[in-house]
Parts: C-alpha cells; structure tokens; sequence
C-alpha cells in the first residue's frame, strides 16, 4: 500500500452495497457481495487506479449496525479508518438516514474528513425528498442518488470524489526541493548496521534519494566511516543528511558550516507538525523522576539491539537526564494507550510508513492535551547537543502545508 496514494473509506450501515462500489469502482470482484448482512468484517483495502483521480487506496469497512460483541469490535475498526482517510463515502441505502449516519457524521467533522452521501440502489428505490431533507438537517455534504449496477453512474460518483478530494493529497511535497538548488551537491549518509536490510537501503534514504535527484542535485552516498574520505576530494556539500543513529559521528565528523540534518528530521517537517515537534522537544531537559515516555512507530519492523527507537533512545533519554524514566511502545498504527495524559513526552517515528494525515492524526490528541511532542530524529539531536544545528535550516523554510488537512 502505497502512503503516496489517496485513501477513501466506504463508510455506512450493512448490506448498503459498500462492497459492491468497492467492485464497481475498480472494475474487479474484489470485495465479496452477499444479500447476507454483515459480510464484510475486518477493513478491505486495495490498490486502484481510478481514472482521472490517480492511484487510490480504496478501504471497504464493515456496516456501522452491526451486532454483538463481534460487530461492536468490527464497528470500532470502522471507527479507527476514518482517522487514517483522505475522504469518505457515506453510503446509504433503502431511504435509511439515522443516528448510524449521524455518528458518522460527527466523526468526519471531528478529524476533519471531506465525505459525500451516496445513496445506492436507486434502481430498487429511489432517494426520496424526506430523506434529503433528514440530511441536510446534520451535514452540507453532496448527495449523490444512483445505482452500482448502472455503468454510467461510475463516472458521477468520480466526478462527485474529485470535488471532495482535498488539495493537499495531491500536492506534490519534496524532502530537500526548497533546500537546495540545481546542481548542488547533497551528503548522504547512510550506516550499515545491525538494523539494515540485506542489501538494499530503507525507505527513507531511497526517497530522499530520489528526492535530491529529481531536484537535479549532484548526490553522494557514503558511510560514516568514510566521510574524511569525501571530504579529502575537495567538495563542499550544500546539504548533508545523516541516519540519526549516528548523529554524534556526523556532526564531529563534518565542519560546522555544513548544514546538517537527518532523515528523521525531513520527514518530520514533511508529514508532521514541526512547529510542535521543535516546541516540544526542549521538555526532555524539563522530564522528572518516573515519568512515563510514549514511543510511537509507525510500522512493525523486525528489532535488533541496535533498534533506534526500542533501545538507543530510551538509553540515551536516561543517561541524559539522569532520571528513572518508563517507556511504553506502540507499534503500527495500533490504538493508543486509554489515559493519554499518564505521558510526559511522546517520540514519533518519521513515519515514512504512513501518510501525512495518519500520522497529524496519530498525534492531533497529545498535541490538544498539551503533551509535549518529538521525533527520533529530533530528539537525538537534542540528545547529542546539535539539535539547533539540526533543524535551524528547516526553520528558515517551512514546508508551505496546513498542520492539519483543512486548516
């Protein structure tokens, strides 16, 4: 699944027809279509290019009605999709407009996600004016009146997306674009330690990268253990970006008039909110005997003694402050710890994995309850005492996005 593509969930009450859009929209028997009510039962999703929209991610949920134990779990993993969609598709049937819908409804407003109502089935019963008026009692929301099994409708229904669809899941974001121009030189470097994948690079040294490239930046990739090497030829880089595991070395090993970053620290100011993230990080001078410290990753990944965000930095976070701290890890995008004000820092991922939105999402409720937030990069930065080298070229040019998607 790509975090580049768009996500659209498909919200609504059983036997509605989500799984039937779900095939009419990708053209394919993706999602099983039964008359038998609650089918569907953990979230489906699947790839889709959708013409004139561009690649997808299409998440079939289970109805909102369903019952039970079992269907109050599934409905609750519903729930939970809506944080991680760029849209939705509130899709009603059969004239039925409730509190089902309504609930939908105030949680698309309150994570911010644009949606449209779907009414489907028109062939068997169409929308009728009650129904509208029901509605538009609770929501703005376009209203959309057809039928799965109408080819024609597809291209109304797209047509309806593309007017919701926010701008900023289009908008093309560049890691080092508006650090650098043409034909700089930018400095990667990358170790190869116990937590590298056997032969090839991980995902943010590939996009960054391809980044620099596609900004036509003249780019070297050396080991840490090879910057004097580099430095020997002569050439002075506009840009070097480091792994944060070896933070120490770089910073050491490079003059200070180098600007220095990491990896960690673009995708923070990419995908995160880096007003918070640098407003944040100082607490970890301010962090007292037992406090409890949230660490967020936002992938599952295979640890080693060497894991960044499991082992080097809660050593470092104790060595530093001299304190007795408590650590607690929450892996993917599982749900969050019940009592979020028990945590007096959080540390983020870089969130390479995931897409802006899940991830100002992830960290919209710690930031509102006025937890202080970080990133790993970040927070080793501070850590080694080069966090206002780390981030002050970052500072001078801010990604020109909204903190959240429809600020």
């Amino acid at each position: 699944m790509s975090v580049n593509s768009l996500h659209i969930g498909i919200f609504g009450r059983r036997n509605t027809g989500k799984s039937s859009l779900i095939n009419m929209l990708t053209g394919q028997d993706i999602s099983i279509v039964s008359h038998f009510p609650g089918t569907t039962t953990d979230p489906v999703k699947k790839s889709v290019e959708i013409f004139d929209i561009g690649p997808a991610i299409l998440i079939d949920t289970a109805g909102i009605d369903d019952l039970g134990e079992i269907g109050e779990k599934k409905i609750q993993k519903s729930q939970e999709v809506i944080r991680k969609v760029d849209c939705a598709i509130l899709l009603i049937a059969g004239n039925q407009f409730g509190d089902y819908e309504v609930q939908l409804i105030d949680q698309f407003k309150k994570n911010e996600v644009p949606y449209l109502f779907a009414h489907n089935k028109n062939d068997i019963d169409k929308i009728a004016a009650i129904t509208i008026t029901a509605i538009k009692q609770h929501s703005n929301a376009e209203i959309i009146d057809f039928s799965t099994i109408n080819p024609a409708d597809k291209n109304r229904l797209i047509t309806a997306l593309k007017r919701i669809i926010p701008t900023t899941a289009f908008q093309r974001r560049s890691l080092v674009g508006d650090l650098v121009r043409p034909k700089d030189v930018v400095l990667l470097i990358t170790p190869i330690d116990s937590e590298a994948p056997e032969g090839r690079m991980i995902l943010p040294q590939n996009q960054t990268i391809r980044d620099a490239l596609d900004n036509r930046c003249v780019t070297v990739v050396v080991r840490e253990s090879e910057i004097p090497d580099f430095l020997r030829l002569g050439i002075r880089p506009a840009l070097a970006v480091t792994d944060s595991s070896v933070f120490d070395i770089v910073a050491k090993a490079l003059p200070e008039d180098i600007p220095l970053t990491s990896f960690s620290i673009l995708f923070a100011r990419l995908k995160g909110n880096f007003t918070a993230f640098l407003e944040g990080t100082p607490h970890i001078s301010r962090l007292k005997e037992g406090d409890h410290i949230l660490l967020l990753e936002s992938c599952t990944h295979q640890t080693s003694c060497d894991d960044i965000g499991r082992v080097k930095i809660p050593e470092l976070l104790q060595q530093f402050t001299g304190k007795k701290l408590y650590f607690t890890i929450v892996s993917g995008l599982s749900e969050l710890p019940p009592n979020i004000r028990d945590f007096s820092l959080v540390i983020q991922c870089g969130g390479c994995m995931v897409t802006r939105k899940q991830l100002l999402n992830r960290l919209r409720p710690f930031i509102e309850a006025g937890i202080p937030v970080t990133n790993y990069g970040m927070a080793l930065a501070y850590l080694h005492g080069i966090f206002r080298r780390a981030t002050k070229m970052l500072e001078r040019t801010p990604v020109n996005l909204p903190l959240f998607p429809n600020d």
